[in-house]
């Protein structure tokens, strides 16, 4: 991660299943200072856009050089992502394909962005966290890297811990519940209580297919289904 504040991103990819991760050596994340390559006695590493315009716009050379000294260190040039409100919406099919990369390079914007030359010459995709605009490129970038990290081997005790969320098969997750089996009144379906594993699949399986067809019906065109789900779906009655 190419960015203004380092301290930041290593903080939240330091704590819970990411930073486990990293301390058994599952997946490793470097956070790169920017600053650390601007090239006069001020460390200045923005400057005004030319043609005017509010706000400051981070400069091409030193983001180039920290691109420069991270490819000659590794020897060579991953692929690099540019946190961008103009990239496309990420989606948990390029989270997948992100994860088999050897490597990975992610550019955190700030201000009002970087120098589209620094773009041109580095950047292989820009990606869009959604469409809103947040202070600076680290939360997205954090976002991304989380999500890719958590799909590399080793990094979760079982690919089933990522195979059955939300999003990964084109389909949103099941309810669940714990203890208590009452809770304020309202109870626990009795399907989860029941012991058998083939109506608890059953029972989820439908679940996802209603909870998607309600809440993200787009999600379905991509899906997996087989003749009873599309039958399914389609007694719900859902445009």
């Amino acid at each position: 991660m190419l960015t203004l504040f380092p301290e930041m991103c290593e903080t939240v990819m330091d704590e819970s299943i990411i930073g486990r991760a990293r301390k058994k050596g599952a997946v490793q994340v470097c956070c790169h200072q920017i600053r650390s390559f601007a090239f006069d006695k001020h460390n200045r590493v923005d400057d005004s856009p030319f043609g005017g315009g509010m706000g400051m716009l981070l400069m091409a050379e030193p983001i180039a050089l920290c691109m420069d000294d991270l490819t000659c260190t590794l020897g060579y040039k991953p692929h690099t992502v540019y946190m961008s409100p103009q990239g496309k919406v990420l989606t948990q099919q390029r989270v997948k394909e992100l994860s088999l990369l050897d490597g990975l390079v992610i550019i955190c914007g700030h201000y009002e962005g970087v120098d589209e030359r620094v773009l041109e010459g580095y950047a292989d995709e820009e990606i869009s966290a959604g469409d809103y605009v947040v202070t600076g490129g680290e939360m997205p970038a954090l976002m991304l890297a989380d999500a890719v990290c958590r799909m590399v081997k080793g990094v979760l005790s079982d690919d089933e811990c990522f195979e059955e969320e939300s999003c990964f098969n084109s389909l949103l997750e099941y309810p669940q519940y714990t203890r208590p089996a009452v809770w304020r009144g309202r109870e626990v379906p009795e399907v989860l209580l029941s012991g058998n594993h083939e109506n608890v699949r059953k029972w989820r399986r439908m679940q996802s297919l209603y909870r998607t067809a309600v809440k993200r019906p787009e999600l379905l065109k991509n899906a997996c289904l087989s003749d009873a789900d599309k039958a399914y779906v389609e007694s719900l009655g859902i445009t």
